[in-house]
């Protein structure tokens, strides 16, 4: 085994595919207890120490983490696992994983959900999962959320891959306020370790739905 570990950590896979008005994504909902509890999310979870086998940096063992938990949560394989974002939760949250996302492309296989950690399990336009969590229908949370707000527009699997660069990094810092609070990230003016400039915002706020992703 090769590698840092420093942290828990876990890998989470954004699978892709082409649907009718533009890219769909796999979502999966979680059973009312445990991790998650009835929220619906992208297959992943915690990198275990087999998928260290050959990973060289924390984001290779992630992408190993993602592959593996595709298969086993949705029965389905993946490719161009590609590294999107890493979220490291707040420090006051009492069970922390920073967390890989990795853009991937569905290869075509019939998805199985695992009985007892996948309740549903659902190809959805980013669109209509926002709009069921507006509605109420959907528990999201905010890695889950901004992750689909950011595919919003694409036309095809290909443009959202195409369009992957640098992976974004998200230390996430809990606000609070009148309108139901907030979560900040490196830039805003409030985060304690990475403020930005007096006025600038990189915040999620979390009140009434819709939620309002704010980035100057």
């Amino acid at each position: 085994m090769t590698g840092e570990q420093p942290e828990r950590v876990a890998g989470t896979a954004v699978v892709l595919r082409d649907g009718a008005a533009g890219v769909e994504t796999l979502m999966l909902r979680r059973p009312a207890r445990g991790s998650f509890a009835g929220a619906w999310v992208f297959p992943g979870g915690r990198v275990d120490p087999g998928d260290w086998d050959g990973a060289a940096t924390q984001a290779q063992a992630a992408r190993a983490a993602a592959v593996r938990e595709t298969r086993e949560e949705a029965g389905i394989r993946i490719a161009d696992a590609t590294p999107l974002s890493r979220w490291t939760p707040p420090p006051e949250q009492p069970v922390r994983y920073v967390t890989w996302f990795f853009l991937a492309r569905d290869v075509g296989d019939e998805v199985v959900p695992n009985p007892g950690e996948i309740e549903q399990a659902e190809w959805m336009a980013p669109e209509q999962a926002l709009a069921e969590h507006v509605r109420g229908g959907m528990t999201l949370f905010p890695p889950t959320w901004v992750t689909l707000n950011g595919l919003l527009g694409c036309a095809s699997a290909d443009a959202a891959l195409a369009a992957a660069r640098e992976p974004a990094f998200f230390r996430t810092r809990m606000g609070g306020g009148d309108d139901g609070g907030f979560v900040m990230w490196a830039g805003d003016e409030q985060h304690p370790d990475e403020p930005g400039e007096p006025g600038r915002r990189h915040r999620l706020l979390m009140g009434e739905p819709p939620w309002t992703y704010l980035r100057d």
